[in-house]
């Protein structure tokens, strides 16, 4: 069901701006690849491939070496982030209550899988191990806002409200 998106990079001036001053920064200083790669996702959201590359040039690291580093680490995308994210709970207690019925739902209605944004760049859907709320399970959270004691019906209002915000 994947969508296999691309994205265009787009960069505002201001970002350029500020990507330009940490990379100086940032020049010849020893272990500068962690916080480069953090910032320039800071600063954009997610680790675009021309990012990436500047990165390299900039700092004189195989670019190799600065994506072995992204992938290692969870903290880093490749993908931009919709204006909604939703974490659809899939712990133990959340499971048992429905939750992978909630995500193949949500997945089905979005034409995405877990870990993928939507091309128009709205919703980002995700799957977690357990998000410590087992008490509301199922549960599940867009952006920073909980949903629990959810059943398939109620989390997919859930989503329509989201789908009808402009």
């Amino acid at each position: 069901m994947s969508t296999d998106a691309v994205f265009d990079f787009i960069e505002t001036e201001s970002q350029q701006q500020e990507f330009q001053s940490c990379i100086e920064e940032l020049k010849g200083q020893r272990g500068a690849q962690m916080p480069a790669l953090q910032e320039a996702q800071r600063i954009y959201g997610y680790l675009p491939i021309e990012i990436m590359k500047r990165l390299s040039k900039e700092l004189e690291l195989p670019l190799e070496e600065l994506y072995s580093t992204a992938t290692f680490y969870a903290q880093f995308t490749f993908v931009p982030k919709g204006e909604y994210t939703i974490s659809v709970c899939m712990g133990t207690a959340c499971y048992v209550k429905g939750a992978g019925d909630i995500l193949d739902s949500f997945t089905t209605e979005l034409k995405i899988n877990s870990g993928e944004t939507t091309v128009d760049r709205k919703f980002t859907l995700e799957s977690y191990r357990c998000i410590g709320a087992c008490g509301l399970a199922p549960v599940l959270t867009v952006n920073e806002e909980v949903y629990g004691r959810l059943s398939k019906k109620k989390a997919d209002k859930v989503l329509v409200t989201y789908q009808n915000k402009k």
